[in-house]
This record gives C-alpha cells, structure tokens and sequence, in this order.
C-alpha cells in the first residue's frame, strides 16, 4: 500500500486532525500577533485569525473561566485543542486494534 492510499484509507482521521491543528496553530499564531496588533486593529490578517478562532472560543468560553485574560484564553484554546487531537488519536488506534483484533 503506497502512502497516498494509507492517507485516503483514514481520511476520517485525517480530516478532522488537520482541521484541529490548523485551529490549533492559528490560535497560536493570534497569540504571537497580539504582542504587535491592538485587538482593535482593522489588519486584514489580525481580522482573519480573529474570525477563525471566535467560534471555538465561544465554545470554551463554557469550560474555562470569564476572569481569564484574553491571551490566557487564547493558549488555553491551543491546549484544549492540543487534548482533543490526543483524544481524537486515541479513538482512532482504539477503532483500528478494534478492527484488526
């Protein structure tokens, strides 16, 4: 089995693995843009970093404390993110070993 045949074989994993770790590091990377752009700024690249990471912290938002700083927030979402990608692994070798054994 050549490796593009391995890949479209678990694309259920795949899929969903690289779509957290784009959000994972793009949490990450608004982290690192904060040091440099006001949270007011109209920067079309600080803009997209905010839209694809509001939704997932509106979801964590129900998990971690509203007293938190927003630079906080944001690196906990990188480390919620970072868990569920485990998680996420975990359930897929508990699926194969299933499924071989």
């Amino acid at each position: 089995m050549t490796s593009a045949e391995t890949l479209l074989a678990s694309w259920y994993f795949q899929a969903p693995n690289f779509a957290l770790a784009a959000l994972m590091y793009t949490f990450l990377g608004r982290v690192l843009l904060s040091f440099f752009v006001v949270p007011e700024s109209r920067n079309y690249i600080w803009r997209f970093f905010c839209r694809l990471t509001d939704p997932a912290l509106s979801v964590m938002s129900f998990v971690t404390p509203k007293a938190v700083n927003p630079i906080v927030m944001w690196l906990f979402g990188f480390v919620w993110l970072f868990w569920l990608r485990v998680l996420l692994m975990w359930v897929f070798l508990a699926y194969v070993a299933r499924q071989a054994g």
